[in-house]
């Protein structure tokens, strides 16, 4: 777990319920119809071959991920609290679309966070829906993404949409013998996520966003550390995560002096979940 703290629950009248959840679907429909004329013109602007577009729970995540990165460069503790991550996020969705008033008041470290979090997103080959709206409006002018949706409603949907908790990275069952049906529709979200982040990895292999969110998912036995010293790893090679574990996965195959880790690089107390991975 990466947070260090709850949100306390409230409850919503169900016919509040009712027309949150229609104005989340309608704007759920514009922006997949941006999406769409992203899909047909990033080609123009963008020179990497493979793109993924991250969702407002993904952008969410790669927040987190970067804060915790900056924390643990810092403190030593790769973790971040809940109310700085949120703080941060708005701040994040306000500048990105221009929408920061006077008022705003910016948070401690954010140049930092802001640059951790495009590096992130730059080396997972990836961009956020903010930069599929922007390069959107730099396509044809009827592909004007303020003709689908206004820098507000996406703000509102990005706001709307993601769920920041205590389980975001809480592994997913192996196993659903048993289950109610009632658990196993809860459950069916997670799931499809899960496998999309499977696919995801499989299309886009600097996808570190992806390898994240799998990356003990089934039970790897990877302890406390694992994560990090595979970003590490990684770092020092200039090279994604997944790339990285399968770097390392090779070398151990070949062994040999020439190829064989050192017994004292921090990956090999890993080597079963790498293996697994």
């Amino acid at each position: 777990h990466m947070y260090g703290s709850e949100v306390p629950g409230f409850k919503m009248h169900p016919r509040d319920v009712s027309v949150w959840a229609r104005d989340m679907d309608s704007l759920q429909q514009k922006v997949l119809q941006l999406i769409r004329r992203f899909r047909k013109g990033w080609c123009q602007f963008l020179e990497r071959e493979r793109t993924t577009v991250c969702g407002a729970d993904n952008m969410l995540i790669v927040l987190q991920l970067a804060m915790a990165e900056i924390n643990k460069e810092s403190h030593g503790e790769f973790s971040v609290t809940l109310s700085e991550l949120l703080l941060s996020w708005k701040h994040l969705l306000r500048e990105k679309l221009d929408l920061l008033s006077e008022l705003d008041v910016t948070p401690d470290g954010y140049e930092n966070v802001r640059k951790t979090y495009e590096a992130f997103l730059s080396r997972s080959n990836s961009v956020d829906l903010i930069d599929v709206y922007k390069i959107c409006a730099n396509l044809k002018p009827e592909s004007d993404p303020a003709a689908i949706l206004s820098k507000v409603e996406l703000l509102n949907f990005l706001l709307g949409t993601s769920k920041p908790s205590e389980d975001s990275f809480s592994p997913a069952p192996t196993s659903l013998v048993k289950e109610s049906n009632q658990t196993i529709a809860k459950l069916a979200p997670a799931l499809r996520k899960l496998l999309c982040d499977y696919l995801h990895l499989l299309v886009n292999s600097k996808s570190d966003l992806a390898l994240a969110c799998i990356f003990n998912i089934p039970e790897r036995g990877f302890g406390k550390t694992a994560f990090t010293d595979l970003r590490h790893a990684a770092c020092n090679k200039q090279t994604s995560l997944y790339l990285a574990a399968t770097s390392f996965v090779r070398c151990l195959e070949l062994g040999g002096k020439g190829y064989a880790p050192s017994d004292k690089d921090p990956l090999m107390q890993h080597v079963k979940g790498l293996l697994d991975l």
